[in-house]
């Protein structure tokens, strides 16, 4: 195949398109390099790893295979990887030879926030079409199992941008008709976009229930979270959608996890929810991103969600460079890999308590922290309400409720 060598990189946030500098590779290293005009908007994307001027720049850690964190970011990652690499792989193309700029090419325009790669690769049109939920939860399944290559194509449209370890697509959602159709650029009138996760063979049969009880016991615990809803399939098969925070209509916002904006490698991290406060307060400007770190780190912790890392946090940038700390997502319970918290609390991650909590909270002089950790615990404690109302299932009810029954 031929590689990618040059990628012009944009940025969209409503109708026009603003190109703000270049991606080369010379097969050994990826430089980058704004574009003089670009700079005098004065937009930062990066602020922490890639400084807005005309310096040739060059990523030092190595992780994001030579790409600044910005541009890892949209590149997909777990379920959308793996369609990514078994579409290509069904074309012929050894995954192996596969370069970064090779997969931003594939991206396009059609990754999450609202960075456009050019040049794109043609997809292959395909017409609007509707389709039904359970009959893409069992191809996923079988694109997991290596097969159903017929339906590769057609699911890697779908999801094949999206981040995460679990199958998902993306859609329009049209909630005054119920009706899903497959995503676009542009969507119909009062359609929204959304994203649907479907269950991995390691998930338990009420996962939707699960994240969608934790869903609306965040939102009791003061933590904002994108609009989300149960789906629900022919056979009653449950899944779990929420609307997308990247999206206002059709507009873009600028999305960067903090994996990506303090290039920490999330599978071997040493972050701690400090490190988190310190990058939403240099981005917000306002001590209150303590406190919902602060909030978001309690949750955690009581709620028994170890699956925190680095890309399980995100900000969000608009037209005018204004930064935000974008809701919060991929609530649920876990354990993680480990065992252990993914994102350390106060330097503890097998066993943090209130007691770590408060230890963040004193170091950073946050007001009412006692106030904020007590009140988030009082709602977790509460998880068998939540449970009921999700539909949650007796079994997974207890075992839950087992564990964060005894989170101090």
């Amino acid at each position: 195949m031929i590689h990618v060598k040059k990628i012009v990189v944009s940025i969209q946030f409503n109708e026009e398109e603003i190109e703000l500098g270049e991606l080369v590779s010379d097969d050994k290293r990826i430089y980058f390099r704004f574009y003089l005009s670009f700079i005098k908007k004065g937009i930062e994307i990066s602020p922490i790893k890639l400084k807005l001027n005309d310096s040739l720049h060059i990523a030092k850690e190595t992780f994001f295979d030579g790409l600044f964190g910005v541009f890892a970011d949209s590149l997909p990652d777990g379920w959308g990887k793996l369609l990514l690499d078994r579409t290509l792989a069904a074309k012929g193309i050894a995954i192996e030879d596969i370069t970064p700029l090779d997969r931003l090419a594939y991206v396009g325009t059609t990754g999450m926030g609202a960075l456009i790669y050019r040049p794109e690769v043609e997809a292959g049109l395909i017409s609007e079409f509707h389709f039904e939920l359970d009959e893409i939860a069992n191809a996923t399944n079988q694109i997991i199992a290596g097969t159903a290559t017929d339906v590769l194509d057609e699911l890697f449209i779908l999801g094949g941008s999206s981040g995460g370890a679990r199958p998902k697509i993306l859609v329009g959602y049209n909630p005054i008709t119920q009706d899903l159709i497959r995503a676009e650029k542009t969507l119909p009138k009062n359609y929204e976009h959304w994203i649907i996760k479907f269950p991995s063979t390691s998930d338990r049969p009420d996962i939707a229930n699960i994240e969608y009880a934790y869903y609306k016991m965040a939102l009791d615990a003061g933590i904002e979270m994108s609009e989300s809803k149960l789906f629900k399939g022919r056979s009653g098969q449950a899944y779990f959608g929420t609307k997308r925070f990247d999206r206002v209509g059709n507009k873009r916002l600028h999305l960067h996890s903090a994996a990506g904006l303090m290039h920490d490698n999330f599978r071997l991290s040493t972050l701690d929810y400090g490190n988190l406060m310190d990058c939403a307060f240099i981005l917000e400007k306002d001590v209150r991103a303590y406190e919902k770190t602060l909030r978001l780190a309690a949750f955690n912790v009581f709620a028994h969600n170890r699956d925190d890392h680095s890309k399980n946090f995100s900000f969000l940038m608009d037209a005018n460079g204004t930064w935000k700390t974008a809701p919060a997502y991929d609530l649920t319970f876990s354990s993680s890999g480990h065992g252990m918290h993914s994102t350390m609390i106060a330097k503890e991650s097998a066993n943090p308590t209130k007691k770590h909590l408060m230890e963040l909270a004193d170091y950073f002089k946050v007001k009412n922290a006692g106030y904020i950790i007590d009140e988030v615990q009082a709602v977790v404690f509460n998880w068998k309400t939540y449970a009921e109302q999700g539909g949650v299932s007796n079994e997974s009810r207890n075992k839950i409720n087992k564990v964060i029954g005894n989170k101090k």
